[in-house]
């Protein structure tokens, strides 16, 4: 766990790392995927919000979306009477509906769209591709950073290499959604992509409508 500013060129969580960040303003609580940590301070520090304190869930939890819900309901009781608003940033992530449910239930809203491939894009413009990438294996910043331990070895495929293709068999190509343009990253994504056995395909979306989101609610505690 860290906490202070300044931090986001050094904050490179693995995927089982929790995180939080505490300003101290005690106005909005953001809790969020992990995967998302580095892009959130990013976010904060570029733009000196303060309103902001994060606390983030592990990444590793995409594999096991069973744990999401509960841990989340978990933060949202617990830290409801220090903060005048709570809001999630974490798409319907493999729930099923149960985290919508839930916070409907606790009275929280969270960021639009079914993943942060969506919210990244624009949840319009994702949508609006929906045929085109129907067979589509989507990375993100985090995503390429991290691919060997979150997904490679989080599939289990660094022991059972002979499943990638029944894992991938439905996918045609690698999609690197990029938050920054950083060459370190896309070659990693370029990687995956070898290592796949899949096309691939660039495309820089920055923060997408995590900014936005954020912008607003920093604008609405003012």
């Amino acid at each position: 766990m860290e906490t202070g500013r300044n931090m986001s060129t050094q904050l490179d969580l693995t995927p089982a790392d929790s995180f939080a960040f505490t300003a101290g303003a005690g106005e909005v609580l953001l809790l969020a995927c992990g995967a998302l940590a580095r892009e959130i301070i990013d976010l904060i520090e570029q733009n000196k919000w303060q309103a902001f304190d994060v606390q983030c869930l592990p990444a590793k939890w995409h594999n096991t979306p069973q744990f999401i819900v509960p841990a989340l309901r978990e933060k949202i009781r617990e830290n409801r009477k220090d903060y005048k608003k709570i809001f999630v940033l974490y798409g319907d992530c493999g729930t099923g509906g149960l985290l919508d449910a839930m916070l409907v239930e606790e009275g929280v809203e969270r960021i639009q769209g079914p993943h942060c491939y969506a919210f990244y894009s624009g949840n319009q413009a994702f949508a609006a591709r929906g045929d085109d990438d129907m067979r589509s294996f989507f990375l993100t910043d985090y995503l390429a950073r991290h691919f060997d331990k979150l997904m490679w070895q989080g599939l289990g495929l660094d022991k059972h290499p002979e499943l990638r293709d029944d894992y991938f068999q439905h996918y045609e190509k690698v999609v690197y959604l990029a938050q920054i343009k950083d060459a370190e990253l896309e070659s990693k994504a370029q990687a995956a992509a070898v290592k796949l056995g899949l096309a691939y395909e660039y495309r820089f979306t920055g923060y997408g409508e995590l900014a936005s989101d954020m912008r607003n609610l920093a604008q609405a505690t003012r």
